[in-house]
């Protein structure tokens, strides 16, 4: 402090650098906590990038396993299952996949639900079955793709047979035609009976084998539902419609499993090429050699035998989705180039 003509003045100038001083420190102390917040946060993203590297490998080695489980089963399929005793339940049982689906299923011990539009086809396979000696067979008429008499003939069969622990969910049907050529009503048709009707069997029938955590779904499909084809394209997108219900179905079961619980319900999509039923009235091969019109029956015994070994999906013939897998890894003009030489495909109906 300063005296000047009797007035005592404050040294301002030595006041000033000690509040510089002072900011200066508490800059720096500053900088050294954010020097220090960066640091610690710094910790826990090191962590999650070990955590996560750690996850990488463990994905590599589960790569490298399930190659090898599938090299090994390639040569040794897994062992058939027992299915005696089990309630199948069958859509479409009156004629062509269904009809010897029943055949199949009635073979191994198994209590037979045929459930089909056509009653006197639905008749008709239940008296070829008691010739064969299968006794243990009902037979209920009704509309599939009508919910109200799903549900209604559900609770028939379970008062009648008891809980159906296997469904097959079969029936379809598939007019051939362009877009064009379709009426709104055939197209609605065609959802209701090859799609909605998959989800009023799984209404009515689901809930038990959740319950008792114990069933196999079996849904066919088509390889229609793998690859697009001209003259088909409403029962194409139902096709593709219940391969995306049967994938996204197990997901949605498998995501509820814990340690404590995990589901043991099994699901089987089936992929058949053309299958001389009746559906396909114009078929188109160039090389019948290699893809040929597979019967009925031999169509129904890879089905049932990949149902049993629990496969997830299986294409008939079975290097079909093994093909189209390789081919969506090729360029696109390429692989119509192929269809246009394969030339397999099927011709309108009404032509």
């Amino acid at each position: 402090m300063t005296t000047i003509n009797g007035v005592t003045k404050r040294n301002t100038s030595h006041t000033t650098s000690n509040k510089n001083h002072q900011i200066g420190n508490k800059e720096h102390i500053t900088h050294r906590k954010k020097f220090n917040i960066n640091s610690i946060s710094w910790t826990p993203s090191f962590t999650g990038v070990c955590i996560l590297g750690i996850e990488l490998v463990v994905l590599v080695v589960r790569l490298v396993m399930s190659l090898c489980e599938s090299l090994y089963r390639m040569f040794l399929p897994p062992k058939e299952k027992s299915i005696e005793g089990e309630v199948v339940l069958l859509t479409g049982a009156g004629h062509g996949i269904g009809r010897e689906l029943a055949f199949q299923f009635a073979s191994h011990g198994t209590k037979l639900v045929c459930w089909d539009i056509d009653e006197k086809g639905n008749h008709e396979t239940k008296e070829l079955l008691a010739k064969r000696g299968c006794k243990d067979v009902w037979t209920y008429k009704l509309d599939v793709s009508n919910r109200e008499e799903v549900l209604a003939t559900a609770e028939k069969v379970k008062k009648d047979v008891g809980d159906v622990t296997i469904l097959v969910n079969n029936a379809g049907i598939m007019p051939s035609r362009p877009l064009k050529a379709h009426t709104p009503e055939e197209i609605r048709k065609i959802f209701d009976i090859n799609v909605l009707a998959h989800f009023w069997a799984l209404e009515a029938f689901l809930p038990s084998m959740v319950e008792k955590n114990h069933g196999h779904i079996v849904a066919l499909s088509s390889m229609c539902g793998v690859i697009g084809v001209a003259n088909v394209v409403p029962y194409c997108a139902s096709k593709f419609a219940v391969r995306g219900m049967m994938e996204s179905l197990y997901e949605e079961l498998r995501s509820e499993d814990s340690k404590a619980h995990k589901s043991q319900i099994k699901f089987t999509t089936v992929y058949p090429i053309m299958v001389n039923t009746g559906l396909v009235k114009r078929p188109r091969n160039r090389f019948p050699l290699l893809l040929d019109m597979l019967t009925a029956d031999v169509v129904a015994r890879k089905i049932v035998k990949a149902m049993r070994r629990d496969y997830k999906e299986i294409s008939i013939p079975v290097s079909m989705l093994t093909l189209d897998r390789i081919a969506r890894l090729l360029p696109g003009k390429f692989i119509q180039a192929v269809k246009d030489f394969v030339d397999t495909g099927i011709d309108p109906d009404d032509l």
